[in-house]
């Protein structure tokens, strides 16, 4: 079952009886943070709702669960996204990088985590390789069920690719991109801005751009972006390079 909330998603409109509870619990809390935390939890309890179900037809013994997000949190809904920078809409840590929790009885160690960075597309090839079901064509993703099982394998280094198209009057309907490639990263966070250059190691903050004093690392990943760009605007009858 694939199932997509819009929860927690602007416009903020939880039902006001979840609302009162947030308000009763946290009684100085900001009302719009409040909005926020009551439409969380009703969402929560929705997703609540099908694991109880899935218990009481004994099917959860044999479902892997995967609860997981396409951005970070929107700050003007007084979002919190942790210790990153910025939010939603943008190509910082806060507006790429999102928590994924896997529930999988038997095969995950309950309390387990990883820091190793996948992609959402990397889904997709990990359920299938729990199925034992064949890729016989190229697909975006990898499997990362050997970090699901605990196996400590080195995984190989690879280019993660962010781009984003808005409309309106304030993009007008230009791209903007980040890349990354192990410790560093390229990025663009509006299209009206210059490209920025950031060591995720030593500054996961992304406080401090040091595309002025890394020239070699920056010409090295906005090539690597020139070809990403070039790949996703290809027509089908052009020839490939």
């Amino acid at each position: 079952m694939y199932l997509a909330y819009n929860a927690p998603h602007f416009p903020v409109q939880p039902p006001q009886e979840w609302l009162e509870k947030v308000k009763l619990r946290e009684p100085n809390i900001d009302e719009k943070r409040a909005k926020l935390i009551a439409l969380i939890e009703h969402m929560d309890d929705g997703i609540g709702q099908i694991v109880n179900a899935l218990k009481e037809t004994g099917q959860y013994e044999n479902t892997i669960i995967v609860f997981t997000s396409d951005n970070g949190g929107h700050l003007p809904s007084l979002a919190n996204n942790g210790n990153t920078r910025d939010g939603k809409q943008s190509m910082y840590e806060g507006g790429l990088r999102v928590p994924t929790t896997i529930s999988w009885p038997g095969n995950i160690k309950a309390g387990s985590f990883s820091n190793e960075v996948n992609l959402s597309m990397d889904l997709y090839p990990t359920l299938l390789e729990i199925a034992n079901v064949n890729i016989d064509h190229k697909i975006d993703g990898r499997s990362f069920l050997n970090t699901l099982s605990g196996k400590n394998d080195k995984i190989d280094e690879r280019t993660l690719y962010f781009t984003r198209r808005e409309g309106g009057t304030i993009y007008g309907g230009q791209a903007y991109y980040a890349l990354r490639l192990g410790e560093w990263k390229l990025l663009q966070n509006n299209p009206y801005q210059p490209m920025e250059l950031y060591n995720l190691r030593t500054d996961p903050l992304e406080k401090k751009n040091v595309i002025e004093e890394e020239e070699d690392v920056y010409l090295k990943l906005n090539k690597l972006l020139m070809l990403q760009i070039q790949e996703g605007g290809k027509t089908p009858w052009q020839k490939s390079n």
